[in-house]
């Protein structure tokens, strides 16, 4: 395949103003974005996405779990797409670039080869994954999941909200449940482009993440049980505080994934505590424990640890436990062809880069498993992401799109 020009670059101000645009729906409190799957925003950021593709020339498809496609015609009409995108969903207090990103910048790469009559043999599909987030629906990345294989749609669809709203009849309220069978679309590559979400671009001043695995995680639900008693009346020695040994477990948490640096890292996240009392022992504590490697054996060592460690602070505390795994993934190593594009395209455009692991997951986690996938990272201000104070550069996000641009014209193969 022959690598497009060095001159070949996406129009920075326009992707911009696209990612500008685009965060007009659903604003935040404090400068971001509160844009949750299947709200009305949700379904406005979508009609906005689709008049841009039309404007492009693109055709869109969307399937049964609310996934769009935009389609930019090849010259081969048996030639496989290449796919690229992310998402358009925001946590509740997200920010403007986190997923955004890898979609507009598809968009760019379409309007770059639009501008400059550029024709390619393979198809090139833009992608809104629906629901990556799993802020609203539990868990996060649900349509890629149900692509690639790994989800029911069935079970997806049943997937409910805090106000016991279930994710497929919001699919269908908002008029975005397509027709189209998931997972029935076969492709060549699909590439994603992101912002890192951490610091490790910005304080080494690298402006390319090239992604070569993503790590694995396990989220472990725990529920402590004790017995609630009056906090001034009750002996300390017969206490039976499951609030001790939420506090116990987190740290127990937070030392395993330190034996395990640099990659792997742990920490306990939602929490609730019962009765919730400012004069009541806790008598039971239901909490999260998030950990992730790169690497499926030390994941799976630090999940026994914490396994056995739980064991132990219970039976000190005389309190029961429980504890269920309520999501995982496995390490994810991407293609070696697509990270070499990704590289190449970086050396080419004369961007620095380093190789990078991906601490979060993402569409592309799952999509690696039934297509050959990479992404590419570029910086964000103070590595802060999940938070409506997230922040990139003009630079930064040219310097990202210039690289996909070129990574998937060259996969897509440029007509002469």
């Amino acid at each position: 395949m022959a690598a497009p020009g060095e001159n070949l670059r996406i129009n920075p101000d326009r992707l911009w103003d696209s990612l500008m645009d685009m965060a007009k729906i659903g604003p935040g409190v404090a400068g971001g974005n509160n844009r949750q799957t299947l709200t009305d925003e949700d379904g406005e950021g979508r009609h906005l996405f689709q008049s841009w593709c039309e404007q492009a020339g693109l055709t869109v498809a969307v399937d049964s779990m609310g996934t769009m496609f935009a389609q930019r015609e090849g010259t081969d009409p048996d030639a496989l797409p290449v796919y690229v995108g992310s998402h358009l969903d925001t946590q509740p207090t997200g920010g403007k670039f986190d997923g955004v990103l890898g979609v507009l910048g598809g968009l760019e790469v379409i309007r770059s080869l639009n501008d400059l009559g550029i024709r390619t043999k393979h198809p090139i599909v833009v992608t809104n994954w629906t629901n990556e987030e799993g802020t609203r629906f539990a868990p996060a990345m649900l349509a890629s999941g149900v692509f690639a294989g790994v989800l029911e749609q069935d079970w997806a669809y049943a997937r409910t909200d805090a106000k016991g709203k279930t994710f497929g009849a919001e699919l269908e309220r908002i008029g975005w449940k397509g027709e189209e069978p998931v997972g029935s679309r076969k492709m060549k590559a699909f590439f994603e482009l992101h912002i890192e979400q951490g610091p490790i671009l910005e304080d080494e001043n690298i402006d390319i993440g090239v992604v070569t695995h993503g790590q694995g995680l396990k989220w472990l639900q725990v529920t402590l049980t004790g017995r609630e008693a009056h906090t001034g009346s009750t002996p300390m020695p017969k206490r039976r505080n499951a609030g001790l040994g939420m506090a116990r477990v987190t740290e127990l948490v937070h030392e395993i994934a330190m034996d395990y640096q640099p990659d792997a890292v742990g920490a306990i996240g939602h929490i609730e505590t019962y009765p919730n009392s400012r004069n009541i022992i806790a008598g039971k504590t239901v909490f999260t424990i998030d950990i992730r490697s790169p690497d499926k054996e030390t994941l799976d060592e630090m999940d026994e640890r914490i396994r056995d460690g739980v064991a132990t602070i219970c039976e000190a505390l005389d309190i029961a436990y429980e504890i269920e795994q309520v999501g995982h993934f496995d390490p994810v190593t991407f293609d070696e062809g697509c990270v070499a594009a990704v590289r190449g395209a970086a050396e080419r455009l004369g961007y620095s880069h380093r190789d990078i692991v991906s601490g979060a997951g993402h569409d592309a986690c799952w999509i690696n498993r039934v297509a050959p996938t990479a992404m590419i990272f570029c910086p964000c201000v103070d590595g802060l992401s999940h938070n409506e104070a997230e922040e990139i550069t003009r630079e930064w996000a040219a310097a990202g799109c210039d690289v996909l641009f070129h990574a998937v014209v060259e996969t897509a193969e440029i007509v002469a």
